[in-house]
């Protein structure tokens, strides 16, 4: 198996957009694509994956996943809002998107949230999981290599692999569901009081 500092170099988990890579002008889409593409450009598992494109976008647009655009400018605000669309869609689907934003866009549009400030605190908490994703993926390559010394010689690097592999998609999977039990709760929520 590859060495694990490698292995984490590799997935590149403190690349984000902060602040200060959003342009403060309106950008046209297919300068919100370049912007995109260039700052997770080694997010991509193969080098023929797209980060964003426009279809995507329209989609985002046309699901009402963000506030309106208007003279086909996206502003700095869409720019958060597709960046959060983003970090969340590689295990949410688009309906759970659509409902955990929809207050944040109503907020936002009547001017009652300051959407740099929560990204900002969002980018706080992802730089904190960073870490602490780090710190239990180096815990679970030990403990898979502790379990494949326990198989045949001829095996251990598969054994090691696929239990390693197991257990990333179990943590995935658990946060998952949790993520996925939030939304469904606050839609429970939402219906009570409508």
């Amino acid at each position: 198996m590859e060495n694990e500092t490698d292995l984490l170099q590799e997935l590149e988990l403190n690349n984000y957009l902060s602040l200060e890579d959003i342009p403060e002008i309106d950008l046209y889409m297919d300068q919100v694509i370049q912007l995109f593409e260039k700052k997770f450009a080694g997010n991509k598992r193969n080098p023929d994956e797209k980060i964003m494109t426009k279809t995507m976008i329209n989609n985002y647009a046309k699901g009402k996943l963000f506030f309106p655009i208007q003279n086909k400018r996206y502003t700095k605000e869409h720019l958060i809002l597709i960046s959060l669309i983003y970090h969340l869609k590689g295990t949410l689907s688009i309906g759970d998107i659509k409902d955990l934003l929809q207050p944040l866009n109503k907020k936002v549009s009547a001017g009652e949230l300051n959407l740099e400030q929560l990204y900002e605190s969002f980018l706080h908490i992802r730089k904190r999981d960073v870490q602490e994703t780090t710190d239990g993926m180096r815990k679970n390559i030990t403990v898979a290599q502790e379990q494949a010394e326990q198989h045949d010689e001829a095996d251990k690097a598969y054994i090691q692999r696929l239990l390693l592999i197991a257990s990333f998609a179990n943590i995935s999977n658990f946060y998952k569901r949790a993520a996925e039990k939030l939304i469904d709760d606050m839609n429970d929520a939402e219906e009570e009081h409508a």
